[in-house]
């Protein structure tokens, strides 16, 4: 029987779902509520043009759709208000709701899940996918959603004590949760903290604070995971309740941690010696692996293998931490060191999509930030075509502007956050080609700046707003024009 059946508490309430979106979560609300017997109300600024994809996978459910446009009627009368995670907390119609959940929330509230929490500005995508892959591969049966576009109200069914749930929060999902008191995982994953959403936050202070919420609801049964290479992670340490483990790119010993638990990065000699650098050169991290101890008299485990399938030291970093979150919820480390070897990384993060011609094009198309573009760029050491530019999210681009200084071409997309990163590739007589008002014109440009052994990288650095619905639809487009060119030079 499904859980949805058991469920009597929501039959014939109203329910009005704020924000359908493209990701998921509109739609498994909509879906979860009217399987529980709830009048369902859907209500979106966009038009059924742009949301006809999710319409047609809600079917004959029946909803009442309400598009473009929102009407107080349908917040101030309803049981419940189920809140996008885009939509604002200060919304003057969430003010009228006399109840307001998100499909986190509902879920968090009948699952019965062990759970893996995973937060951070960049990098919970790839931590997230790969510990629910090493999951995957021994001794469990898993669930991998939330912010990687999978709601996990989809999968409420499955869920069960010995089925471990693997979620990825972003900062709105988990300030929508405060003081709830439903998040308690035992395992949360604290990744790289970057200035993100301060178009929306306004200062970092308020943008972490909510990454708080997700160590909120921890006890000394619990593990937070924390990076001991930013001071953000000392701080969520000093903090939350439950047991410390770091993870780091130098061994902890040399960064004062004292007695430490946790995992490292180092080279790797045959398994018998460890010889870390003082700094971890970028150029370098292929040769490197990653190792663990988790009590002060035990043996030095290895974790990471360094021949992984995803690139940069930064995507070590972060199987680094899938893999001391791992270890923290029980996994043996020849387990985790053997599967997440083979974890093939995430779409739209640093995934080649083809070799044309003897360039290689790579989609990074949820660098959203400088800091994610910058990581992405000092992944190859080859020369570099750069397709960054979007709309703005009031970032600071001063050291992207550095880097890129080194790079064979930019070539710019059209967008809000272009409009200022334009004039200071003029100050530093930076040369580029745009910006372009579409991929495609884009993707040409690049294919006329590269040649033979070179890399052509989708990094944006911006947000996808006014071209794209979202970073997705950016890096599709990215992936289909590739596709094209590829074809045309086959001919």
């Amino acid at each position: 029987m499904s859980i949805v059946d058991t469920i009597d508490e929501f039959r014939g309430k109203r329910v009005t779902v704020m924000g359908l979106g493209l990701h998921g979560g509109g739609i498994a609300s909509a879906r979860f509520f009217a399987k529980a017997g709830a009048e369902v109300t859907v209500t979106d600024l966009r038009g059924p043009e742009t949301l006809e994809p999710a319409m047609c996978q809600l079917g004959a459910f029946p909803v009442r759709y309400v598009l473009g446009a929102h009407y107080e009627e349908d917040f101030a009368g309803a049981d419940i208000v189920i809140k996008n995670p885009a939509v604002r907390r200060d919304s003057p119609f969430l003010k009228l709701a006399g109840h307001i959940e998100t499909d986190i929330s509902i879920f968090l509230r009948f699952s019965k899940s062990p759970l893996i929490a995973v937060t951070g500005s960049k990098g919970k995508s790839t931590v997230a996918s790969a510990i629910w892959h090493v999951l995957s591969k021994h001794r469990w049966k898993s669930l991998l959603g939330g912010n990687i576009t999978v709601s996990p109200l989809d999968f409420l069914d499955e869920t069960g004590p010995d089925v471990p749930v693997v979620l990825e929060l972003s900062s709105w999902q988990l300030g929508d949760l405060r003081t709830m008191g439903i998040l308690k995982p035992m395992v949360a994953v604290i990744t790289a903290i970057f200035p993100d959403h301060l178009n929306y936050y306004g200062s970092m202070e308020a943008y972490v604070a909510d990454k708080r919420v997700v160590y909120e609801g921890q006890d000394e049964h619990c593990y937070t995971i924390c990076s001991a290479d930013q001071d953000w992670g000392s701080s969520f340490a000093k903090e939350t309740r439950a047991q410390v483990l770091w993870y780091s790119e130098r061994p902890l010993a040399e960064l004062g941690r004292g007695e430490f638990r946790g995992g490292w990065l180092a080279h790797d000699d045959g398994g018998r010696a460890m010889v870390a650098p003082k700094s971890v050169p970028t150029s370098g991290a292929e040769s490197l692996s990653g190792f663990g101890k988790f009590s002060q008299n035990g043996p030095t485990e290895l974790l990471v293998p360094h021949e992984v399938l995803v690139p940069g030291l930064h995507q070590k970093k972060n199987l680094l931490a899938a893999a001391v979150a791992l270890r923290a919820f029980g996994v043996p480390s020849p387990d985790i060191a053997s599967a997440i070897g083979t974890f093939p990384g995430v779409p739209h993060r640093l995934e080649l999509v083809a070799c044309v011609r003897g360039v290689k094009w790579y989609n990074d198309s949820t660098a959203t930030i400088p800091d994610a573009a910058i990581a992405a760029i000092d992944s190859f050491f080859c020369p570099t075509v750069l397709i960054a530019g979007g709309s703005d999210k009031m970032s600071d681009f001063s050291a992207f502007i550095q880097r890129v200084k080194a790079l064979k071409a930019v070539i710019l997309l059209a967008g809000s956050g272009t409009d200022r990163i334009a004039p200071l590739l003029d100050v530093h007589h930076i040369a580029y080609e745009g910006p372009f008002s579409s991929m495609r014109d884009a993707v040409d440009a690049a294919d006329r700046a590269a040649e033979e052994g070179d890399v052509v990288l989708l990094s944006p650095g911006c947000a996808s707003f006014g071209m794209f619905l979202h970073e997705f639809e950016r890096g599709e487009s990215f992936k289909q024009e590739v596709a094209r060119l590829a074809t045309s030079k086959a001919d």
